[in-house]
């Protein structure tokens, strides 16, 4: 009988036991709370996508937790298309991407009953990059599509030396190739079809075109200004031939005399919630901003010499 009340109690302890813990809600819920006893409450957002915007997140989610004790941000790259496959699959609830959403990913979120919002959260330049042996320190736009494209081979061809130029470029799933196709290889025209050239060398992360660039003076990539090293050049750019030659920089950017820039995003699945809504509204915040300079990025408060 003893045996028999003890085995009892156990079994209610357990169920009591049972009942008192937080279940985990599925990721992609505006607030997601982690898998804790019922006494802690805790948020946890998950933030995934652009490579670009990578080292900026982390450095937000760093110094977020550090005011915010309770919150947990988990930040992975792997590119704006992965972010925001990841945010319409349900399996994040913040997507950074470097480029705005497709017309495509639009389709499929609306086919699953999620209204993607976008956030901008910051600006960047694209810097385009060559090796300091280099002789060539500026390009018009068209120059740089041509080369691109395939149709200049040769440094020679641009000012250079006589030497064969080896295209260096991210990925497709990245938000800054697709961006760099649309707005350098076609020129922002929409109706354009030209593509990169067949033997461009598509590579999957930042890290691989700065390395790359560092062993080979006959290459040219591209990058995000926040992650361009002071041991590689970068390119000046002129719009169009005859125009002034501008390198990349936060006051180049904000007086819009730089080519190659664009605004910076976080998509949620509908309007933010809880402690998401939260960390997006510190994002914007000046104490966030700073952070954004500080990188490299371009503050979206920063205004232009008109006030704009």
């Amino acid at each position: 009988m003893k045996i028999h009340l003890l085995s009892i109690f156990v079994s209610l302890s357990l169920l009591v036991t049972a009942c008192g813990v937080v279940p985990v809600p599925a990721r992609g819920n505006a607030n997601m709370q982690a898998g804790t006893s019922a006494g802690t409450a805790s948020g946890y957002i998950e933030n995934k996508g652009s490579d670009t915007i990578v080292n900026l997140a982390l450095a937000w989610a760093e110094q977020y937790q550090s005011e915010h004790p309770d919150i947990r941000i988990s930040v992975t790259g792997g590119g704006s298309g992965t972010g925001i496959a990841a945010l319409l699959n349900g399996t994040v609830g913040i997507a950074n991407a470097s480029r705005k959403i497709s017309s495509d990913e639009m389709t499929q979120a609306e086919a699953k009953g999620i209204k993607p919002v976008e956030h901008t959260i910051a600006r960047d330049a694209i810097a385009v990059i060559v090796n300091p042996e280099n002789p060539v320190s500026q390009l018009t736009l068209q120059q740089i599509s041509d080369i691109y494209s395939g149709k200049i081979d040769n440094w020679k061809d641009v000012g250079g030396d006589d030497r064969p130029i080896v295209r260096l470029s991210r990925e497709t799933n990245s938000g800054t190739h697709v961006y760099f196709l649309e707005t350098v290889l076609r020129m922002g025209d929409k109706t354009s079809k030209t593509l990169f050239s067949m033997n461009t060398l598509l590579l999957p992360s930042s890290e691989g075109i700065i390395n790359e660039l560092r062993q080979n003076p006959n290459a040219i990539g591209y990058d995000g200004l926040g992650y361009v090293p002071k041991d590689l050049k970068m390119i000046a750019i002129a719009k169009k031939a005859g125009e002034a030659y501008v390198l990349p920089a936060i006051a180049s950017v904000n007086d819009k005399s730089y080519a190659i820039a664009r605004d910076l995003f976080m998509y949620t699945a509908g309007e933010p919630t809880g402690a998401e809504k939260d960390y997006l509204d510190w994002i914007i915040s000046d104490e966030a901003q700073k952070i954004v300079a500080k990188l490299g990025f371009v503050p979206i408060f920063a205004k232009d010499p008109a006030g704009n």
